[in-house]
């Protein structure tokens, strides 16, 4: 049986849920394993960054990191899952993550270095993930980019021997 490892960019998927699918609450195991369909799910990682706080948070601040606090608590109970974090950087123009892209490509490159899979699926838009792609490519691992066809990169999808289309049909089979 084909092993497989789902890699989430949280920063990616929810533009794409946020833009194109009304904000839906994806429950991510059942998203994981609709990917990985007739496979063995080794594991999903989850990339994400903690919202930002200031020195002094707002009630508002709070909110919004304690709400994510939880999502990730729970997220982390699920089965053969691990929530990679981040950190958000205040810029003058909003904030950038920091560490999500680096972690991304190590996990990627560990996994093909063990032979813990044969498949890596990729929800995932940024063409800063090539290099590593490539690298798993070369190790023998099938890529798989799973993107949204109004918001992805060419570089990235072209990149994976493989691609999928994340579909409404797809999304609401996973809304909790």
């Amino acid at each position: 049986m084909t092993k497989m490892a789902v890699l989430i960019d949280e920063g990616y998927f929810s533009a794409i849920t946020r833009k194109f699918f009304n904000k839906a609450r994806v429950d991510f195991l059942k998203f994981s394993d609709l990917l990985c369909q007739g496979c063995f799910r080794v594991l999903t990682y989850y990339y994400t960054c903690m919202p930002y706080q200031s020195p002094t948070p707002t009630l508002e601040e709070s909110k919004r990191y304690a709400n994510k606090d939880r999502f990730i608590s729970a997220l982390r109970k699920l089965e053969r899952f691990e929530v990679r974090l981040g950190r958000l950087v205040k810029r003058d123009n909003g904030f950038r993550q920091k560490g999500v892209d680096v972690q991304f490509a190590l996990d990627l490159s560990n996994l093909c270095n063990t032979h813990m899979i044969d498949k890596a699926v990729i929800v995932a838009g940024d063409s800063d993930f090539v290099p590593a792609v490539k690298d798993a490519n070369e190790k023998g691992v099938i890529t798989q980019n799973v993107f949204h066809h109004a918001e992805f990169s060419y570089h990235l999808r072209d990149v994976c021997q493989e691609s999928k289309l994340i579909t409404k049909s797809m999304i609401d089979l996973c809304i909790f």
